[in-house]
């Protein structure tokens, strides 16, 4: 007898099933492990800088290094080509005006010198000799206007004595006439002979302005080689202190080498740098404040330098006050320039990043202090130190102010 057999479930089936069903607890899992959010980091208090919102009055203020500098500087440099024969005064030494710091030599300056004196006598010479000259034609011409004269005055004589006896007949008119001839012709050469030492005169005083002339040019010449060769014997100029030295002995320096350094140690101002971004508000006559790390001295700045250099700006403070004691050229120093105060506004220690006018992020403490959530914040004008908050915060909030850059992915932080 046949039996009729039952078929076997269906293997295949049931494992389909199975993965089937272990893919949609997977995909629940994965849709519920994404929902969830990212633990908050952990951070130390004592790691990062809190500050708290306040209002009232913002000094906005810019600072920058600088060094003190003198007001009165002397760089002195050659005259000519030389060569150093001598340091007579060395760097650091108190010097007056005529103090002799370098002795240098130079052959030909000294009979380039000498040469400018024969030129220049020679010169004087020729000179009176010429006036020597010119006088004795003044007397000669003066000599033979005055016979002329007496010739005159004789001719006219007999020409009026000719006339009386020509009047009484004694004598022909012919002689009458040709003495009246010669006494005119005496008078016109009188007047041309006048005329001449006129002339004569106006010309001298001509050609011996020309030679005085050639005398001062000569006696220029002997002054500037002269003082070129006095220059061999360098020379402070100014009192002071000298500064610097920058030849040996022995060295060859060409016109024009600066040499030396010579300044006023008692007339100090203050030179600082302050960022390009920063100097745009500074302005002349403003209040400043210089700090030498041994005090505190009040200052005005007193000019701005139109170039900006390697990003910054350079500012020249002048001293309003005693210096504190130490105080002397190049002494490492922190300036600080008041731009304005501003009344009544919200205001904060300038945060890490923040820039005036702008807006950042920061996390403002929340939950009693054991949390720190970000806000947007917008900035306004800012200070060295502080910035002005238009808006984000309030009066009384607490910041973290400090670097928070490694927590950029985080919108809240733990502070334990």
């Amino acid at each position: 007898m046949d039996v009729v057999r039952t078929p076997a479930p269906n293997r295949n089936l049931k494992r389909n099933a199975a993965i089937g069903a272990a893919i949609v607890v997977i995909a629940a899992m994965t849709i519920g492990l994404s929902r969830l959010k990212t633990a908050a980091p952990e951070v130390d208090k004592n790691s990062v800088v809190i500050d708290t919102v306040r209002r009232g009055s913002l000094q906005r203020e810019v600072r920058g290094g600088g060094v003190l500098t003198p007001e009165d500087v002397r760089w002195i440099s050659t005259a000519t080509d030389a060569r150093v024969e001598r340091i007579v005064v060395q760097p650091g030494s108190v010097v007056t005006a005529d103090t002799v710091i370098i002795e240098l030599s130079n052959d030909q300056q000294q009979q380039s010198a000498r040469d400018a004196g024969f030129q220049l006598r020679a010169a004087q010479a020729d000179v009176e000799t010429m006036r020597a000259q010119l006088e004795s034609e003044r007397l000669d011409r003066e000599a033979s206007l005055a016979r002329l004269r007496a010739e005159y005055q004789q001719a006219r004589l007999r020409a009026d004595a000719d006339a009386q006896l020509e009047r009484e007949g004694l004598v022909p008119h012919i002689t009458k006439a040709v003495s009246q001839s010669s006494a005119d012709e005496l008078a016109r050469r009188v007047k041309i002979e006048e005329e001449r030492v006129r002339v004569s005169a106006s010309s001298q005083h001509s050609r011996l302005a020309a030679a005085s002339a050639a005398v001062d040019q000569r006696r220029s010449l002997f002054d500037l080689q002269s003082a070129q060769t006095k220059a061999l014997a360098v020379r402070a100029g100014i009192d002071g202190v000298l500064q610097q030295v920058t030849v040996q002995a022995g060295q060859r320096v060409s016109a024009g080498t600066t040499i030396a350094r010579v300044a006023r140690p008692d007339r100090l101002k203050a030179e600082i740098r302050i960022a390009e971004t920063q100097a745009k508000d500074v302005a002349v006559g403003q209040h400043a404040q210089i700090d030498t790390r041994n005090g505190v001295v009040a200052a005005t700045v007193s000019r701005i330098d139109p170039a900006v250099r390697e990003g910054t700006v350079t500012v020249d403070l002048r001293i309003d006050g005693p210096l504190p004691p130490g105080s002397r050229p190049d002494l490492s120093i922190d300036g600080t320039i008041t731009l304005e105060r501003i009344p009544e506004t919200l205001s904060i220690n300038r945060p890490v990043s923040a820039q005036e006018g702008g807006s950042g992020k920061v996390f403002k403490i929340v939950d009693g202090g054991n949390s720190a959530t970000r806000v947007n914040v917008t900035y306004g004008r800012a200070s060295a130190t502080s910035i002005e908050i238009r808006s984000g915060l309030a009066a009384g909030d607490q910041v973290i102010v400090s670097d928070t850059s490694q927590y950029d992915s985080s919108d809240r932080i733990k502070l334990k």
